[in-house]
């Protein structure tokens, strides 16, 4: 939907879906087409967020995003939430905004949770890709403009370093899940992770360093620790080292992971310190 070349990783979805399910994942986020391949891998504690949006991630000048599906159909597919990527300062950002706006007002009439993706305006961009162009104040200001624009649950990129995601996350007063984004080692992601944590963001969103990992499960294991457990980084990795499924180098949308809550506006789940 936003990469612009086939993770292998992601050919047999049914077996990630299947790892990453058993190492604790508890949202995925889908493409339509081929629910038929992952539900049967579901558990009851399982949820499903529909992909509205695809883009053309490989563009210089950043991504189009691209319309593919609609609240209604995710409401026919038994859907718990919608996803759509948000990419600002790009050609068509007045069209992106007015977008963001109906699916957030399809969303409120029909009590459908929202997350809204307010990344780099190219998905398959880290931090040291835009430098010089683009910087935490982009990622600010795409968060805020998505809470504002009535989304329930931002996702937001790793933004160079703890004090400006802080600012991110004060700013949304949305919950924020942080995003995978660029290949990365066990070591940086989970330290990363850690970071947002403390920030205060309540789960993570990780696509291609858990699909592509050597063991998905153990990758999704280990940041449920980080997460859930409040383990260090350092402790989870150890975990992942002594199972001896370390990446430790740089290898390589996606899987969520977020701290059990309760239900509050729209059916959308409220976390305790949000």
């Amino acid at each position: 939907m936003t990469s612009p070349t086939l993770l292998t990783g992601l050919i047999d979805i049914r077996a990630r879906t299947r790892e990453a399910v058993e190492g604790g994942a508890n949202v995925f986020m889908l493409g339509a087409g081929l629910l038929d391949q992952v539900v049967p891998e579901f558990r009851s504690t399982t949820a499903l967020a529909i992909m509205l949006t695809a883009s053309a991630a490989g563009r210089p000048s950043g991504a189009v995003v691209t319309p593919v599906n609609s609240v209604a159909r995710a409401l026919r597919a038994g859907a718990d939430a919608v996803v759509a990527y948000v990419a600002l300062a790009g050609e068509n950002e007045p069209a992106m905004i007015s977008y963001v706006s109906q699916i957030a007002e399809a969303c409120d009439r029909w009590a459908m949770p929202f997350i809204a993706e307010a990344e780099w305006p190219n998905a398959y961009a880290g931090a040291t890709d835009v430098r010089g162009t683009l910087d935490a104040g982009y990622l600010f200001r795409n968060a805020r403009l998505c809470a504002e624009l009535g989304t329930d649950i931002v996702k937001v990129n790793w933004s160079g370093d703890v004090e400006s995601f802080g600012r991110i996350v004060e700013a949304t007063r949305r919950p924020v899940i942080l995003a995978g984004g660029t290949r990365l080692s066990d070591a940086a992601l989970l330290d990363r992770m850690e970071q947002a944590i403390g920030a205060g963001a309540i789960g993570c969103s990780v696509g291609r360093n858990i699909f592509e990992h050597r063991s998905p499960h153990a990758m999704t294991q280990a940041l449920c620790r980080v997460i859930r457990e409040r383990w260090t980084a350092r402790q989870a990795l150890d975990e992942l080292h002594a199972a001896g499924v370390s990446n430790g180098a740089r290898e390589p949308r996606a899987v969520a992971l977020a701290r059990p809550g309760r239900r509050g506006r729209r059916g959308c789940v409220q976390h305790d310190g949000c």
